[in-house]
């Protein structure tokens, strides 16, 4: 009886510390799609992200970070007032920290190296006694109402007394001994477990789990696809290895503040490979379970695991009605609170995002997403579409404030994952299992890569209770490839495969609902100009450093280049003309817009990647070309943490990491008729250039000048979802010369709506066309059809919903001249 008393308490003191309704934020502060820039942090480090967020003591309270930082550094310790007055705490000793957790017997909130009262008084604990960067806090496994355990990313693990703070050493970090140089050096290598670059910790049923979502040396920096990280569990003695893949949040039903019933109570991880997203569940009984989920992004991947921060499942409901919410790989999640491997079931895609985000938290009836967005080091994430440009001046990050509801309703929740991808699998042994159900349209790639013939039976288990059923079966000979489609939602909660025959295999899935954007959307964009020669000023953006904490412009007359003034923003949105030469000047040569960054031909967009490799995307108006190619339009900038918003012949696009596979993993977000000279991300802000003062009358994104000459469009990355679908025409063939059995180049298919295919060539006799696809970026490409198409006729073929690849190509079995032509409406 006392036990249940116990959980009783506990759970009563959840819902009154973080989940009762509280009065709407209101301040007079300027906001852009709820960026308060105001509220933006700096610091002087290579990145300023986001670590915690937390209400706490009618405050939200917020840590930042920079990169690799274990014993201090100039971020701060933030206390935001419910009317948004930010508070610069001067107990404030920086590092790196992401953790964060409520100790309900104390009353105390821990966040970073700071204990923080009912009262918000502050302590701290120092570097010098706790050094390393801390990532996360775990309730103690026997003496929880008394000492907690503080983890760093460098295996440094320590047990805090909540009274005292008296700190002891269980294990050195690895930074005691083993100092990186530089940012973009290699992690340290761990002595105590499996990875470099730890990220989560958590406790229950007896274990402390320990998560790490990258690997140390030279390839991790360069490749995405090596063994990486791991997910290890400590029971008081002992470690151990539980899964050798990259692992980031641990946590369970108690979140924050551990779990209620901590003995009986599930621990959730979730993590990846090269070919999807894994979800982790540990029972008392039987141990760790473990699920697929797809990827809305890939900008996340990368095996040194720099490229995620902290992803997280938290609960941001009210009183009485929990809702988590996960965040993973670009979606986000609705995730079930009562998930294990007796009961899973309740996990579904809700849309996908692209801000970078490090925490979030209910607060005052709103969502408040802490962001990671302009690192002044682009660390590892150089390419020459960038030209010479250098990163912002000064690091820096913004909160996000939304309504609650918009976790389902940004970018569509297209996603792709693997369950098999060109690896050796036994026969009869099921894989691990795919979540099958949550979106309209599904596609499965299947490709036998073996030796011999081999059938691959599907099965569904349609409950969530780990019950299995026969689903259908593919016969596939040696080399044969096939795709399956299905366009309802009630196949069943999760399938999984096997084969009769060892075989080498690839079976690969992509989820896709109905985009119900409209095209070439205006909305919050009016203003932006849609003609070069438009009669607008505009020019190229720059984040100050030096605690300026202004963005410069370097402004320039319409439709020319001629110098008009240099300008600069600042924290209350003033846009002034200003005197300053030197600043323009070096605007203007550190920031000019490189020329030829790809190649417009009469079928498509060609860009060649740093590694030589060569894509082809969809054409747009044929109004981009000329100042696409001219430098007349910002075509490849970071404004996102580790990742580039890419402005390609009308379509922004979503551009991984050159070590995340670059434009291997492209996806397109929307297209457009904005002729944008440059864009930015400043305070959180993204920011745009090219903007009629005049519109600023009608449009409170908007931001004019004080001589009304110039003016900026001011938003977050995420708006760029409400331009529209994706569209576009075009192929890697035009009336082109082909060599027979000579594939072309792979060409843009997925993530698009509507898509038909026009095949046809030039000669006198018949041609037999292989058509293929590459589903997954870094996977076999696979032959679904051949035509034969007589001369003189077109082979027309219009895809069903749901059919879903993320590259075509085309062979030819003869030399011919022929033009293959896609069409996305």
């Amino acid at each position: 009886m006392k036990n249940l008393s116990y959980i009783f308490i506990f759970i009563c003191l959840i819902n009154f510390h973080c989940q009762v309704e509280e009065p709407a934020i209101t301040s007079e502060y300027p906001s852009y799609s709820g960026i308060y820039p105001h509220l933006a942090y700096y610091n002087e480090e290579g990145e300023c992200g986001t670590g915690a967020v937390i209400p706490w003591a009618d405050r939200l309270w917020v840590v930042t970070y920079g990169p690799h930082l274990p014993f201090g550094s100039s971020d701060k310790l933030y206390e935001i007032t419910p009317d948004l007055q930010q508070i610069v705490r001067p107990e404030s000793i920086g590092g790196t920290p992401a953790n964060r957790k409520i100790h309900k017997e104390s009353e105390q909130l821990f966040i970073g190296p700071y204990a923080i009262d009912k009262e918000a008084n502050v302590r701290t604990i120092s570097y010098e006694t706790m050094p390393g960067r801390h990532t996360g806090i775990a309730r103690h496994l026997t003496d929880p109402e008394n000492k907690i355990y503080y983890a760093t990313m460098e295996e440094g693990f320590y047990e805090v007394d909540v009274h005292s703070l008296e700190v002891t050493e269980l294990y050195e970090d690895a930074n005691v001994g083993n100092r990186k140089e530089r940012d973009t050096d290699s992690n340290p290598p761990g002595s105590l477990l499996l990875g470099a670059h730890g990220k989560g910790v958590y406790s229950g049923q007896g274990v402390m789990v320990y998560s790490n979502n990258g690997e140390s040396g030279q390839k991790a920096l360069e490749q995405f696809d090596i063994e990486a990280g791991s997910l290890s569990e400590w029971d008081g003695n002992e470690w151990k290895l539980v899964r050798r893949n990259q692992f980031v949040e641990v946590t369970g039903p108690g979140g924050i503040y551990g779990n209620a019933d901590p003995a009986n109570d599930p621990i959730w991880a979730t993590g990846w490979d090269h070919k999807s997203v894994l979800l982790g569940v540990r029972n008392q009984e039987t141990g760790w379970d473990f699920y697929r989920l797809p990827k809305a992004s890939h900008s996340y991947d990368g095996a040194h695991g720099w490229n995620t921060e902290w992803p997280r499942i938290r609960d941001v409901g009210t009183e009485g009605s929990s809702d988590y919410l996960m965040t993973m790989h670009g979606m986000f999640w609705k995730f079930p609170g009562d998930f294990t491997a007796k009961n899973a079931i309740g996990i579904r895609p809700r849309s996908a995002y692209l801000k970078v985000i490090g925490d979030y938290a209910r607060w005052k009836d709103q969502l408040v997403f802490g962001c990671d967005d302009s690192a002044q080091k682009e660390f590892l994430n150089k390419r020459s579409a960038k030209g010479n440009i250098e990163g912002p001046g000064q690091s820096n990050s913004n909160l996000w404030f939304t309504d609650v509801d918009l976790p389902d309703n940004l970018g569509p929740a297209t996603a792709n994952g693997s369950i098999w991808l060109s690896e050796k699998v036994a026969a009869n042994e099921p894989s691990e299992p795919m979540l099958f159900t949550g979106w309209m349209y599904t596609s499965m790639w299947l490709k036998n890569e073996g030796a011999q013939s081999s059938n691959f039976q599907l099965e569904v288990d349609k409950t969530g209770k780990g019950d299995w059923e026969r689903l259908e079966s593919v016969a596939l000979g040696a080399g044969e490839a096939t795709v399956l489609t299905w366009s309802e939602d009630n196949k069943g909660e999760w399938v999984r495969v096997k084969v009769d025959k060892a075989t080498t295999a690839t079976v690969h899935l992509s989820f896709t609902d109905q985009d119900e954007r409209g095209k070439y959307l205006s909305g919050i964009f009016e203003g932006v100009r849609t003609e070069m020669n438009a009669p607008v000023q505009s020019g190229l953006l720059y984040g100050l450093g030096n605690n300026r904490r202004s963005l410069g412009i370097a402004a320039s007359s319409s439709n020319s280049s001629e110098n008009a003034g240099y300008y600069e923003l600042d924290g209350a949105m003033q846009l002034v003309k200003k005197e300053d030469n030197e600043t323009f000047n070096f605007i203007e040569e550190s920031f000019a817009i490189p020329e030829n960054v790809f190649v417009v031909d009469e079928g498509s967009v060609l860009v060649t990647d740093d590694k030589g490799r060569r894509w082809r995307l969809p054409l747009g108006d044929e109004k981009f070309t000329s100042p696409s190619l001219s430098g007349q339009l910002r075509i490849c900038r970071e404004v996102a943490t580790e990742r580039d918003l890419f402005n390609c012949h009308g379509t922004f696009y979503e551009l991984p990491a050159e070590n995340a596979d670059g434009y291997a993993k492209i996806r397109p977000i929307s297209s457009h008729n904005l002729m944008v000279t440059d864009y930015a991300s400043y305070r959180g802000l993204l920011l745009l250039s090219g903007v009629d003062p005049k519109a600023a009358s009608s449009n409170e994104h908007i931001i004019v000048s004080e001589d009304k000459k110039l003016a900026l469009w001011a938003g977050v990355i995420d708006d760029l979802w409400k331009l529209g679908k994706p569209a576009g025409t075009g192929g890697p063939w035009k009336d082109s010369a082909v060599k027979a059995n000579t594939p072309s180049d792979p060409y843009l298919f997925g993530f698009y709506d509507n898509k038909k295919l026009e095949l046809s060539h030039q000669s006198n006799d018949p041609v037999t066309f292989q058509i293929q696809f590459e589903p997954i970026g870094h996977g076999p490409w696979m032959t679904w059809k051949e035509v034969t198409v007589a001369a003189g006729e077109t082979f027309v073929h219009e895809f069903p919903k749901g059919f879903e690849s993320r590259w075509i190509r085309f062979v030819s079995q003869k030399d011919c001249v022929a033009t293959a032509w896609l069409t996305y409406d």
